[in-house]
């Protein structure tokens, strides 16, 4: 059995975030993963600001930040689990992404989860040719869910 779970903890209410949560299980479907667990934590600009200077040492705020826990050596997990790590989405950012790209807050709200879930999952966009794997991917799950531009 998959687990997630979305956690807002910005004083904003967040109606999109239902739609993400079902976009994303269709991305775990897609995937066929079984047993996987993550969290997907929506924050502040100033909340990713400090983890990014913290776990990343880059002095500004972002959209999206993963902690790729199977990434980590000693990480043991459950028997039979795989526990993927945790997504943090900067609601701030979202909100000016989405006016500067001219679509919904849906829409990047959907685009950095999926983003940050291929990242759990190892996918990376170091070369053009990761780049062009991973967003692939993404868009995919995007347009299955009929979240478009």
């Amino acid at each position: 059995m998959n687990e997630f779970e979305i956690f807002n903890q910005t004083d904003r209410d967040i109606p999109e975030l239902e739609t993400v949560k079902s976009v994303l299980q269709h991305a775990v479907v897609k995937e066929k993963l079984e047993n996987v667990i993550f969290n997907v934590i929506i924050v502040d600009n100033d909340y990713i600001h400090e983890l990014n200077k913290n776990y990343r040492n880059i002095d500004r705020e972002t959209d999206v930040i993963t902690f790729a826990l199977e990434d980590e050596k000693d990480m043991v997990a459950p028997v039979g689990e795989r526990v993927l790590g945790d997504i943090y989405i900067s609601i701030d950012k979202a909100i000016s992404q989405a006016e500067e790209y001219g679509h919904s807050l849906l829409r990047e709200l959907s685009f950095l989860a999926v983003h940050g879930f291929y990242h759990l999952l190892g996918y990376d966009h170091m070369t053009e040719e990761e780049e062009k794997v991973m967003f692939s991917k993404q868009e995919e799950v995007l347009h299955e869910c009929k979240i478009e531009r």
